[in-house]
C-alpha cells in the first residue's frame, strides 16, 4: 500500500504542479485571474484521478479484488498529502522567487472586477478592506503554506471519499 501511494502521489503531485506552472505562466500578466483558477482546479481534479487509479490497481492486483473503505481512504489520503505537498512547495518557489507581486496583482484584479460589477464605492471600500487581509496573511510564510494546502487538500479529500465509496469491495469477484 505504501509503495502504490508514493508512486501515484508523486505522479499526481507532478501533474498538479505542471498545471499550476502552466496556469501561472499563461495568466500572470493577464488581469483576469478566473481563467487561471479554472485551469488550476481542473489540473487538481485531473491529478487526483490517480487516486481512483491507485485504489483500483491496489484492490485488483495486490489485494485479491478486495478493499475496505478505510484501506481505500488511507491510500487516497496518502496520495493527497504527497500531491498537495508538491503543489505547496511549487507555489512557494513560484511566489517567493518569481512572483513576489502576485498579491498586488490579484487584489488589483479583484477590485477592478468589483467595479465592473457595478458595486458602489462604499461596497468596494468594504470589500477592499476584506481583501487586504490576504495581503497581510501573505507576509507570513506559514500562512502562505496553510492557505496553499487549503486550496488543494479539499479537492483531494473529496476525490478520495468518492473513490473509496465507489471502489470498496468486501468480497472478491468470482469469474
Amino acid at each position: 500500500m505504501k509503495k502504490i501511494s508514493i508512486k501515484y502521489g508523486v505522479i499526481a503531485g507532478i501533474t498538479a504542479t505542471l498545471f499550476m506552472i502552466t496556469s501561472t505562466v499563461l495568466h500572470y500578466d493577464n488581469p483576469n485571474f478566473k481563467n487561471g483558477e479554472i485551469i488550476g482546479y481542473s489540473g487538481m481534479l485531473i491529478a487526483f484521478i490517480f487516486i481512483f487509479i491507485a485504489v483500483k490497481s491496489y484492490r485488483d492486483k495486490q489485494n485479491n479484488g478486495v478493499i475496505s473503505f478505510g484501506e481505500a481512504f488511507k491510500i487516497g489520503l496518502f496520495i493527497t498529502l504527497i500531491a498537495s505537498t508538491f503543489y505547496v512547495v511549487t507555489w512557494l518557489i513560484e511566489y517567493y522567487f518569481f512572483m513576489p507581486d502576485f498579491m498586488d496583482k490579484l487584489i488589483s484584479s479583484t477590485i477592478e472586477n468589483l467595479k465592473a460589477q457595478g458595486l458602489s464605492p462604499t461596497e468596494i471600500a468594504a470589500k477592499s478592506k476584506e481583501i487586504e487581509r490576504y495581503r497581510e496573511w501573505y507576509k507570513n510564510p506559514i500562512l502562505v503554506i496553510l492557505m496553499s494546502y487549503m486550496e488543494i487538500l479539499p479537492v483531494g479529500l473529496l476525490v478520495t471519499l468518492i473513490s473509496s465509496l465507489i471502489l470498496k469491495r468486501k468480497k472478491a469477484v468470482e469469474l
